[in-house]
């Protein structure tokens, strides 16, 4: 089963209230087999909306990524990231001969 990366493209709009997402949603992201590969680091925007934050993480699968999504430790973190950030957020499945 391939790997996916989980991309998101982010805004943040209140600083304090996306802190206390990312104290949540590291553990969750972690829990279910993600690993940040990409984190606030420098980029350049080639194309698309500016967001000033981007952050990649790998996991298992596809679906371990959505599994992640949708429990109720992401969840619950989500919830301080809603009104606080404008984000895009996917999942996209890697190549099965991709080595990362």
């Amino acid at each position: 089963m391939p790997k996916a990366l989980w991309i998101a493209h982010v805004e943040v709009t209140d600083a304090d209230a996306y802190a206390r997402y990312a104290e949540g949603a590291g553990p969750a992201i972690a829990k279910h087999g993600g690993k940040f590969i990409a984190r606030g680091a420098r980029y350049v925007t080639l194309e698309g909306s500016e967001r000033a934050r981007h952050v990649v993480a790998v996991f298992p699968s596809l679906e371990a990524g959505e599994t992640c999504y949708h429990s109720a430790e992401y969840q619950a973190a989500l919830d301080h990231a809603r009104g606080a950030s404008v984000r895009d957020l996917m999942i996209v499945e890697l190549l099965d001969d991709a080595e990362l």
